[in-house]
């Protein structure tokens, strides 16, 4: 009996090199004991492109904390897959799959990465994805789903677990940013969930102008580098919302909040999650 259609639609499949190095610095270093704890971690590359380079750049940077991590890159275009073959290793394999997320003898994920897999999609079918992926999670795992450039200097991405979304992270290259172009450029590379809630009343919307303002206010430490005047920017947003973490990610062009934060008042995705 043949196996079931992976779940999802073939994307462009832009795959650069480091495109997704933002991310996982991020992950490693915030999500380190979920990387670390327990048995070997089960990782899955959901989406991994044209070829398998960020997979294996994903296990690399994984394994600076969790030498016997497994990371599986999943695609359901078997040409790509056929493809990424060359990529595999000991500790980094590649197979057939979309949003069920198949691994070998049913096992769960530690941490599901999807990147750039939801973009094409409307805004009103993000919901199922999210429930299938995060279904295939253990049960303190994570599923981070997000959208960047094409060489990763800008980018945003979700974290969600079994109760659905819990952050949103907005990552810059900061010396891309100065007095003309602003904070909420981002605005181009975020979530599916949230692209099309950046109008006027909206709370993703409210914070990318807070940014904005903020920016220009911090000004003044420009002269001293785009780090200096994050770190002054995004404190001073720190006084006015819930932010998580502080200085040592702000300097590497990271601000993450709570999902509560910028949670959709209107739209499919308002007061469900």
């Amino acid at each position: 009996m043949p196996s079931p259609r992976p779940l999802g639609n073939i994307t462009r499949g832009t795959t650069n090199p480091n495109r997704l190095r933002r991310c996982d610095r991020w992950l490693v270093a915030t999500h380190r004991d979920r990387l670390t704890k327990g048995e070997l971690p089960h990782l899955v590359d959901l989406g991994h492109g044209a070829s398998g380079v960020t997979t294996v750049e994903w296990a690399d940077r994984v394994r600076a904390v969790r030498p016997d991590v497994h990371v599986t890159g999943l695609e359901i275009d078997p040409e790509r897959v056929a493809t990424a073959q060359a990529w595999a290793r000991p500790g980094v394999d590649f197979a057939l799959g979309g949003f069920e997320v198949p691994l070998p003898q049913g096992r769960a994920a530690r941490v599901i990465r999807a990147f750039n897999v939801l973009r094409q999609y409307d805004e009103a079918e993000v919901e199922e994805p999210w429930r299938r992926m995060t279904g295939r999670l253990e049960e303190h795992g994570v599923l981070v789903e997000g959208t960047c450039d094409e060489l990763g200097r800008l980018g945003s991405w979700l974290t969600l677990d079994a109760h659905g979304p819990q952050t949103l992270t907005l990552s810059w290259r900061l010396r891309d940013l100065d007095a003309s172009r602003l904070p909420s450029v981002v605005a181009e590379r975020l979530p599916k969930a949230l692209i099309h809630r950046n109008v006027p009343g909206e709370p993703v919307h409210d914070l990318l102008r807070l940014l904005d303002d903020a920016w220009r206010r911090a000004t003044p430490f420009a002269p001293y580098g785009a780090r200096q005047q994050a770190v002054a920017a995004f404190g001073e947003v720190a006084t006015q919302v819930a932010v998580i973490g502080r200085a040592e990610r702000w300097r590497l062009g990271e601000l993450t909040v709570p999902w509560s934060v910028v949670a959709p008042r209107s739209g499919p995705l308002a007061q469900r999650w």
